[in-house]
């Protein structure tokens, strides 16, 4: 995509959860020498304030009414990603099973999307990023110059969050995968989709090193002429 100068690019990686989306992003930011932003950390935390707000996550209008509440930022450091809610540190917090009940319930809100598309694009500026999420190539960023829609089966998705979470519990867990899926490829604003133009990659029988290989060699290759 770009052999040269990778300080305005931008590439936009999408898929299902547990394909392997963060540690990829971070791993081919890390060795570009490029920002990262987890999108995903982002509605998660916007869930997780709404929860300790008391905020009825199912009612549309009450989340509307304080999409605007949270006072959140984003590190983009691939080394070491941050997510603040008023100044506080929830990287922990926002992984809890609670949040990820609550998280696709609360992107479904067009209020949510809209105010965290406009800070997700100031974030991203001038490129020189890799950005991760469900809509990034499709509504957040069409226009980057490497688009990237990551999936694997199933079994191999709820073995991975498993064992990052330290549960047993596999099938609990691809359900609970497979509902979020659900919820986010329905939704009416901005649902997951492969984006025009985007590279598909099966995770299922590739190493976490082979799927950064083929990204940073996507993100490298001589543009055609």
């Amino acid at each position: 995509m770009n052999a040269g100068d990778l300080s305005s690019l931008v590439v936009a990686v999408d898929g299902t959860s547990g394909s392997g989306k963060s540690s990829t992003c971070r791993a081919v930011a890390e060795r570009l020498g490029l920002r990262y932003l987890d999108t995903g950390a982002m509605y998660r935390a916007v869930a997780w304030w709404m929860l300790q707000h008391d905020v009825n996550i199912y009612d549309i209008h009450e989340v509307t009414a304080h999409a605007d509440g949270p006072r959140l930022e984003s590190g983009t450091d691939p080394r070491r990603p941050t997510i603040t809610l008023d100044g506080v540190d929830v990287s922990a917090e926002i992984r809890s099973d609670a949040v990820n009940a609550a998280v696709s319930p609360v992107s479904t809100v067009p209020a949510v999307r809209a105010r965290l598309v406009d800070q997700q694009r100031e974030i991203i500026g001038d490129g020189g990023i890799v950005v991760e999420g469900r809509d990034i190539g499709s509504v957040v960023w069409p226009a980057a110059g490497l688009k990237v829609f990551l999936t694997a089966d199933p079994d191999a998705r709820a073995a991975r969050r498993a064992a990052e979470a330290g549960t047993t519990d596999v099938t609990a867990t691809q359900e609970s995968l497979l509902n979020r899926d659900r919820i986010d490829s329905g939704r009416a604003v901005a649902p997951l989709t492969m984006a025009d133009g985007a590279v598909h990659i099966d995770t299922t029988e590739l190493t976490l090193e082979e799927v950064v290989d083929v990204v940073v060699g996507l993100a490298t290759a001589p543009a055609e002429a």
